[in-house]
C-alpha cells in the first residue's frame, strides 16, 4: 500500500454526502421562515457557486474538487474536508487534495488551531510534498506550509503573516489566476491585526476582490471575502451590494446565508439581518439532521446569536427570548468550538443587559446543560460574568459584583498567559467598565467617568472579533449612560451619537440619544431619534417601555 493511501485511511472521515431532509423539530426559526415551501428542503444540490480550479489533478476528480473548493470558500469546513477526502479516495496521488484538507482545517479568520490540527496539517503537507505536482501546485503547498511550519516555536500571527507573504509572491507571478488572487486576498485579510484601525490589509484585499467580482459575479469566495474585508463600521457600506448578492450565489451554504448579516449588522439593517439568519439557521438544521439526527450544528447556533442581537434592536423581546428557550433544549452540539461557547454565553447576557433587567443579569449562569468545556473559553465565559457584574452593581450588591470582577481579572491573566493578546484586551475593557460603575455606585463620580472614558478609548482602538455581532454593551454607550445618570445630558448626547456613528440604529443608543437631547432642550433632535426608534420597531408587538415613551413624546410634540 502506498504512503498516500495509508495517510488517507488514517485521516479519512465519512465520505461527502448531502441528502434531502424533512423538518421534524419545532423551533422558532422554521416558524418565521417565509421562503419555505412544502415539507422538504434539499440540504445540497450543487448550489454553492461557480468555481473552476486549474490545479484539480485528473479529469475524473475535477467535479468533486471544484465542489470542495466551493465549500471551502464558504467556510463549510467540515464538508470541504470530506469532499477533498473523496478526491483522495479516487486519486491518492493528487497532491492538491492533501493541500485541500490542510486548508479545510486552517481557519485563518477564526480561533488559532489546536495542536492536533497543526499536527494533522503538517502530516498532510509532508505527503503532498513527496507527490508529483505542477509548479503552481508546489507554490500552493509551500505557501500554506509556511503556516504549519515550526508551529511548536512560532506564534500564530507570525505564521499567518508568513503564509500571506508566500501567497503574495505567488499572486505577483500569477495575477491572471482567479483562485490564486482569491486565496491571496483571504490570506492578507487573515493576517490583519485587530489594533490596525487603518484597515490597510482589509482595504487591499477588498480592492483585489472587487476587481475579480466584476468578472466572476457568481464566485462564492470572492463575495464571501469581500464581506469579511469590509466587516467594520468604517468600511461596511463598501460591502453592502455584495452582502445582498452572496446568499444567492451559494444558497445551500448555511454560512453563506449568514455572512450578509455581518454587513447588515454594521449598518443597522436589522430586518435584513433577521431574514438572512433565519435562512442560515434552517439550512444548518437540515444539514445537522442529515448527518447527526438530534444534534445541532455550530452554524445554527451562530445564526441564533445574530438573530437575538437583531431582534433586540427591533424591540422584539418575544422572538429574542424564544431563541434562548430553544437553545436551552439542545442536548448535543457539534463541533464543540469557540463559536458555540460565544453564543451560549452572549445570548443570556444580551437579553438581560439590553433590557436593563438588572435582577436577571445578576442571576444568570453559564448554561452547563450544553456540556461546553468552559475552562477552554475564558473570554466567552467573561461575557456572562461581565453582565452579572453589571447586574449586581445596579441592584446594589457590590460584594457579588466584586466577586465577578475578581473572576474577570482571573480570565484576563489566563488569556495573557495563553498569549491571546486580543481577547485579554477585550476582558481588560470589561474590567475597566465594571470598576467604573462600581466607583459610580460608591459616589466617586470623577473617578467613575475617568475609568469609563478609558474603557471607551480602549474599545475604540481595537476591532470586534469576527464571530461577534458586537459587544455585549458598547463602552461608549455605557459612558453615555453614566453621563446621563450624572445629569450631564449634553456630554451624554455626544457619547451616544459617537456610539450610533459606530453602531447605527442600536435600540438603546437611539433611545439614550433621544433622552439626552430632550434633557438638553433640543426637542428637534429628540424628535428625530424617537421617530427613528419608532420606525425601527413599527412592525413589532412590543412591551418595551422605551417605545411607549417615544410614542408619548411624539404625540405631545407633534403640532
Amino acid at each position: 500500500m502506498s504512503q498516500p493511501k495509508r495517510v488517507y485511511i488514517l485521516l479519512a472521515t465519512i465520505l461527502f454526502t448531502f441528502i434531502a431532509c424533512k423538518k421534524n423539530k419545532p423551533n422558532p426559526n422554521l416558524a418565521n421562515l417565509d421562503i419555505l415551501r412544502g415539507e422538504l428542503l434539499l440540504c445540497g444540490n450543487g448550489e454553492f457557486g461557480d468555481v473552476s480550479f486549474s490545479e484539480s489533478c485528473g479529469y475524473e476528480t475535477r467535479e468533486p474538487f471544484n465542489l470542495a473548493i466551493s465549500l471551502l470558500h464558504s467556510f463549510e469546513y467540515i464538508e470541504s474536508e470530506k469532499a477533498f477526502v473523496k478526491v483522495i479516495d479516487k486519486d491518492p496521488e493528487c497532491a492538491m487534495a492533501y493541500w485541500g484538507v490542510a486548508m479545510s482545517i486552517y481557519h485563518g479568520l477564526w480561533a488559532p488551531p489546536e495542536q492536533s490540527v497543526l499536527e494533522k496539517g503538517t502530516k498532510l503537507l509532508a505527503v503532498a510534498e513527496k507527490l508529483p505536482k505542477s509548479k503552481k501546485a508546489e507554490q500552493y503547498i509551500e505557501a500554506i506550509g509556511a503556516f504549519y511550519k515550526n508551529w511548536e516555536t512560532v506564534d500564530n500571527q507570525t505564521r499567518k503573516e508568513a503564509y500571506a507573504q508566500k501567497m503574495q509572491h505567488m499572486y505577483q507571478k500569477n495575477k491572471d489566476d482567479t483562485e490564486v488572487a482569491i486565496f491571496y486576498a483571504l490570506a492578507l485579510r487573515a493576517s490583519a491585526v485587530p489594533s490596525d484601525k487603518t484597515y490597510s490589509k482589509q482595504r487591499a484585499a477588498g480592492k483585489i476582490l472587487e476587481e475579480l467580482f466584476k468578472k466572476e459575479p457568481n464566485h462564492p469566495g470572492i463575495a464571501h471575502y469581500i464581506i469579511h474585508s469590509y466587516d467594520y463600521p468604517e468600511l461596511a457600506e463598501l460591502g453592502l451590494i455584495t452582502a445582498r448578492r452572496y446568499a444567492d450565489i451559494a444558497p445551500n451554504s448555511a454560512h453563506a446565508q449568514h455572512m450578509p448579516s455581518h454587513i447588515f449588522t454594521r449598518l443597522g439593517l436589522w430586518n435584513e439581518s433577521i431574514n438572512t439568519n433565519l435562512n442560515s439557521a434552517e439550512s444548518a438544521i437540515c444539514y445537522a439532521e442529515s448527518i447527526a439526527p438530534g444534534a445541532h450544528w455550530d452554524e445554527e447556533v451562530h445564526a441564533m446569536g445574530y438573530l437575538v442581537y437583531a431582534y433586540l434592536q427591533t424591540g422584539n423581546n418575544t422572538l429574542a427570548y424564544d431563541q434562548h428557550d430553544y437553545l436551552k433544549t439542545f442536548k448535543e452540539l457539534f463541533p464543540p468550538n469557540f463559536k458555540i461557547a460565544y453564543t451560549a454565553a452572549a445570548i443570556p447576557a444580551r437579553l438581560a443587559v439590553e433590557n436593563k433587567n438588572w435582577e436577571e443579569a445578576a442571576n444568570i449562569e453559564l448554561p452547563l446543560e450544553l456540556k461546553i468545556a468552559w475552562e477552554k473559553f475564558p473570554w466567552q465565559a467573561s461575557l456572562l460574568h461581565f453582565a452579572k457584574a453589571l447586574g449586581n452593581i445596579h441592584i446594589n450588591n457590590l460584594e457579588s459584583a466584586q466577586n465577578e470582577l475578581d473572576l474577570l481579572q482571573a480570565f484576563e491573566q489566563e488569556l495573557i498567559t495563553l498569549k491571546d493578546t486580543y481577547k485579554a484586551n477585550q476582558v481588560a475593557i470589561q474590567i475597566k467598565t465594571i470598576e467604573a460603575w462600581m466607583q459610580l455606585k460608591k459616589g466617586n463620580h470623577d473617578e467613575a467617568v475617568l475609568l469609563m472614558t478609558t474603557a471607551a478609548d480602549m474599545e475604540s482602538k481595537t476591532s470586534k472579533h469576527p464571530v461577534t455581532p458586537g459587544e455585549i454593551l458598547p463602552a461608549d454607550e455605557l459612558l453615555a449612560d453614566m453621563l446621563l445618570a450624572l445629569n450631564k445630558p449634553q456630554e451624554a448626547l455626544v457619547a451616544y451619537e459617537l456610539n450610533l456613528d459606530r453602531r447605527p440604529n442600536r435600540y438603546n443608543g437611539l433611545y439614550g440619544a433621544a433622552i439626552a437631547a430632550k434633557q438638553s432642550g433640543d426637542i428637534e433632535k429628540a424628535t428625530t431619534y424617537f421617530e427613528t426608534l419608532l420606525k425601527q420597531t413599527e412592525n413589532v408587538v412590543s412591551d418595551r417601555p422605551e417605545i411607549k415613551e417615544a410614542k408619548a413624546f411624539i404625540d405631545k410634540n407633534t403640532i
